[in-house]
């Protein structure tokens, strides 16, 4: 009688935050996922990740990384390809976000693809240079979110045409000249889009070794992420050289066996992230068993690259990128498990990382190798279970959102 009770009143408990999260959470998530611009970036996500794959197939051979082709680095290789690579799929994101876009919000496509296209030509970044691939690769960790601005300020100067101009066809073409205008203006002004991205993460050089570091990190760049900013790409250059420094004091200390001095080092982030950024390996799991076959073909699609902790496939597949549904477990998730992580190694529940290991090896692989601490294990496993449970609610209000849409 007593376990009965017990689990009736846990039933309940689970039946009342479900009924207060279909109730206030759902409805809120709904509203800013049919708005249409938002609906048309989840629209032109897909196709756009075509793209994004077919240049990492062209780009892959041109990487730097020596040795031979088929080896143990074509994990490296991969890496280096990727930012070109999105930095090719950024222009097909403008192109298909404005058509998206002009079907969604019953517009004319013309005027919407040429101002976009005008637009992202003249707020991509100066100079061009010094060679194609550098180029692109300094273009991909912003080049997405370069792509959705110009389409969303195209749009947005559209509407305000609309409402002043009493012809429609000439609101839309002055609208769309207009809209391309204002990013002709900032290239007169010498103002870099990209550039101000980059200045806007230089305070995080500064927060040091300490809890609210790995917070604000891991929110900035899961934050990045669901706004279709190449999150790890755009802090790189802030957060990688500080945090491998202090990789590399854990190191030192570690063959000179004496106690570690670090706790946020660039391996600590592999227990944060299994599956790749906002934790995602439990999400690629639950698409599996979608009651939606294009979910379910995402999850078929992601579940191996999941592993690797490559989830492209599922940030541009399901989509994440502003998907309210998907967005926001994908910045909690991380949140919570940088505090569970940061948690059980101040606690000596887990040893410190010591060695730097590549996040494309297998998470339960990875976090041992970094720490030689079979704990290390038992840890990520428990931060599977937690983002599952956290994952799971959203997964399910996602789903009987697109079933109402069909």
């Amino acid at each position: 009688m007593l376990r009965s009770s017990v689990a009736l009143r846990l039933s309940s408990a689970g039946s009342k935050i479900e009924g207060w999260f279909e109730a206030r959470v759902v409805p809120a998530m709904r509203r800013f996922g049919d708005l249409p611009y938002v609906a048309a970036v989840r629209d032109a996500l897909p196709p756009s990740f075509i793209v994004l794959l077919v240049a990492l197939a062209i780009l892959l051979p041109f990487s730097h990384e020596p040795g031979p082709f088929f080896s143990r680095t074509l994990g490296l290789r991969i890496s280096q390809a990727l930012l070109p690579a999105f930095g090719v799929m950024a222009p097909a994101l403008a192109i298909a976000l404005s058509v998206a876009y002009a079907r969604k919000a019953a517009l004319s496509v013309a005027p919407m693809l040429l101002g976009t296209a005008a637009g992202i030509a003249l707020a991509l970044p100066r100079p061009f240079g010094p060679t194609p691939l550098a180029y692109l690769h300094e273009l991909g960790p912003s080049g997405l979110f370069l792509a959705m601005l110009v389409a969303g300020v195209v749009a947005a100067v559209i509407g305000v045409a609309l409402r002043t101009i009493a012809s429609r066809r000439l609101a839309e073409w002055a609208g769309a000249a207009a809209g391309a205008g204002i990013f002709a203006a900032l290239l007169l002004a010498h103002v870099s889009v990209a550039g101000l991205v980059a200045q806007a993460m230089l305070p995080l050089a500064h927060l040091g070794d300490s809890y609210v570091a790995l917070l604000v990190i891991v929110f900035v760049e899961t934050a990045l992420w669901t706004a279709g900013i190449h999150g790890p790409a755009t802090l790189a250059a802030v957060v990688t050289p500080l945090y491998l420094a202090l990789q590399a004091q854990n190191t030192q200390a570690f063959i000179a066996h004496q106690p570690l001095p670090h706790i946020v080092v660039v391996s600590l982030f592999l227990f944060v992230f299994p599956g790749g950024a906002g934790g995602t390996l439990p999400l690629a799991v639950l698409l599996l068993r979608s009651r939606i076959q294009r979910l379910r073909q995402t999850g078929r699609i992601a579940i191996v690259p999941a592993f690797f902790n490559i989830n492209e496939p599922l940030i541009f597949g399901a989509p994440i990128v502003f998907n309210p549904y998907l967005a926001i477990p994908f910045i909690v998730v991380p949140m919570l498990l940088a505090t569970t992580t940061y948690v059980a190694v101040a606690l000596q529940w887990v040893a410190r990382p010591a060695m730097y290991v590549p996040s494309s090896i297998p998470t339960l692989i990875s976090t041992y190798l970094a720490t030689y601490d079979l704990r290390a294990i038992g840890l990520v496993l428990a931060n599977v279970a937690i983002a599952a449970v956290v994952y799971w609610p959203f997964v399910r209000a996602y789903e009987r959102h697109l079933e109402a849409a069909a």
